[in-house]
């Protein structure tokens, strides 16, 4: 490309979620790979940083959209402390809403080229309506990333995932060491809607059998303070694990998933976190589908454990309520096809 054979400085925005966040950083690390030239500053989350950390030719720009961004007047802040910090010659919008779209205008107004996501709502509707379904797979949430850097004549090629962590001293006082011949698992069982979240009482059935696997310890893995208090009183019940939820930053989190051998998920930021770490993930899915797109980046297929019913998927994020009322995507799915698929990673790894 014309443009990455000499100095050329592109800007990303992903402001959020999490695990759209996590997304972006392959597809960079492939755009930089393929184009020594390229300098790419990813604005996105202040609390999101540590995915990106490390990563040469990538800077990061934290944006505190409740506080010092917030509002157009702290867009246009954030708009002119990256002009002040940066020359940037394009803009890839990677998420498309309203604090990007206006974030991204101030540059247009400045004369910079823009290139947007295209999100496929249309094919994604089809998907997940009631009836008349098109059970057909989107093009996943990845690819879509490489299409906008596409349209501004930026391609890239495959790179190996970032596995170069260990863990330090204070993090092995929470998990101990790695054995010889020990598996690590990592369970997340939580997510942000209930229609995303296999019932607790199975997963904690799944934590069970893992745990009672010779040379196995299950490590658990959460979010808000009330899950981590849940998560900690399944730990304290059983030896064999450890409840690792609210003990690390996300950089510490991101380097103990690199040492896990399998991560059982939710379709949530877990999963993608694990993979961005090249870690496997078996993933438990019940509203959403991988149809939609959100499948960890370099996971089989195989790896996603979910049930058919012709109601599947009834949304694209899990964010609306059951219209069977019984959650059977969930509540039918049996906490032992979670276990053999996760034993069936372990064997082979």
């Amino acid at each position: 490309m014309q443009a990455t054979n000499k100095p050329f400085t592109l800007l990303a925005i992903r402001l959020s979620a999490l695990g759209d966040a996590a997304m972006t950083i392959p597809v960079i690390r492939e755009m930089l790979a393929a184009n020594p030239q390229l300098e790419i500053v990813l604005v996105t989350n202040q609390r999101w940083l540590a995915l990106g950390e490390g990563i040469s030719r990538l800077h990061l720009v934290g944006a505190d959209v409740k506080g010092r961004h917030k509002g157009v007047p702290g867009l246009f802040r954030l708009f002119r402390e990256i002009r002040q910090a940066y020359r940037i010659h394009a803009v890839a919008d990677l998420h498309g809403v309203l604090r990007a779209r206006i974030l991204r205008t101030f540059f247009a107004l400045s004369g910079k080229k823009i290139a947007v996501i295209d999100k496929g709502r249309a094919g994604k509707k089809a998907l997940t309506r009631p009836d008349h379904k098109i059970f057909q797979p989107q093009k996943t949430t990845v690819q879509r990333y490489r299409d906008v850097f596409a349209q501004l004549g930026v391609g890239g090629i495959t790179v190996s995932p970032i596995r170069n962590s260990s863990l330090a001293a204070s993090m092995l006082q929470v998990t101990g060491s790695k054995e010889p011949g020990q598996r690590w698992v990592g369970i997340a069982p939580f997510a942000t809607y209930r229609e995303k979240m296999y019932p607790l009482a199975k997963m904690e059935a799944v934590m069970n059998v893992l745990s009672t696997d010779a040379n196995t310890r299950v490590f658990l893995f959460g979010g808000g303070p009330g899950e981590i208090q849940q998560l900690a009183a399944l730990a304290e019940d059983n030896p064999n694990t450890v409840c690792v939820a609210g003990k690390f930053s996300l950089s510490e989190e991101l380097a103990m998933m690199e040492q896990l051998d399998v991560m059982v998920s939710m379709d949530s930021a877990n999963m993608h976190l694990a993979s961005l770490r090249g870690t496997a993930v078996v993933s438990v899915w019940g509203a959403t589908h991988p149809y939609a797109g959100f499948m960890g980046y370099g996971q089989p297929a195989a790896n996603a454990v979910q049930i058919s019913l012709a109601c599947r998927p009834c949304s694209v994020f899990g964010n609306k309520p059951c219209y069977r009322g019984d959650h059977a995507c969930m509540e039918w799915l049996e906490p032992m096809q979670v276990v053999e698929r996760v034993r069936a990673v372990l064997l082979e790894s």
